[in-house]
């Protein structure tokens, strides 16, 4: 049976794999590769069909958001393979105007991990044409999982009994939301805690 070195030279060394795989990299003895959107498909069908690999289940598609890099978002598709006991994820970087293709036909289950990933971060996945809210409201604005989506949210629910519905209003703070001084909440202006000296004022 393989280990996750021998599954990361087997990959290295096939042929059909060495240009469309742009990084290998083991963490937490998983492997986790890297391809571009437009790859992304020929890899996965390699991957479920070889034999020598056999990632025949699609446990999950889960997005990263960072802000910072050109690309700022991950898709992460998580792959296992229950012959060789293992599992490996394939990772694809997209900027806000790139497109992913649908794995649906590849993996059945990919079509609500699709509607999830478009849900919380707007990540759109072209050939899938069922991409509805899954997780939010229909009427929901904004993507929640994005690091740039506000913590209080956009819009208020409540529930009016007089009008015997659902109220969507602005948000509306009675207060400051949140007041960050780096402190502990259990000290107090004179006394720090041991072993918390960064709220100490320089």
């Amino acid at each position: 049976m393989m280990d996750v070195q021998q599954l990361s030279k087997k990959l290295q060394s096939d042929k059909r794999l060495e240009d469309l795989i742009s990084d290998f990299h083991i963490s937490f003895e998983e492997l986790s590769i890297t391809v571009s959107e437009s790859d992304l498909k020929q890899v996965l069908i390699i991957l479920r069909d070889e034999q020598s690999y056999l990632f025949k289940i699609l446990l999950d598609i889960c997005g990263v958001d960072d802000p910072k890099k050109d690309k700022r978002f991950t898709v992460v598709y998580q792959l296992l393979s229950i012959e060789h006991n293992l599992r490996i994820k394939v990772k694809v970087e997209v900027s806000d105007e790139d497109f992913v293709p649908t794995v649906k036909d590849v993996f059945s289950s990919a079509h609500w991990y699709e509607r999830e990933v478009w849900d919380m971060y707007g990540i759109f996945f072209v050939g899938n044409d069922d991409l509805r809210r899954i997780l939010t409201d229909y009427g929901f604005s904004g993507f929640p999982m994005r690091k740039d989506f506000p913590l209080t949210g956009n819009v208020e629910v409540r529930y009016d009994l007089e009008k015997q519905k659902v109220i969507y209003e602005p948000v509306k703070l009675a207060q400051e939301f949140r007041d960050f001084d780096f402190k502990s909440p259990w000290e107090g202006e004179d006394y720090i805690l041991p072993g918390d000296e960064k709220a100490t004022k320089q």
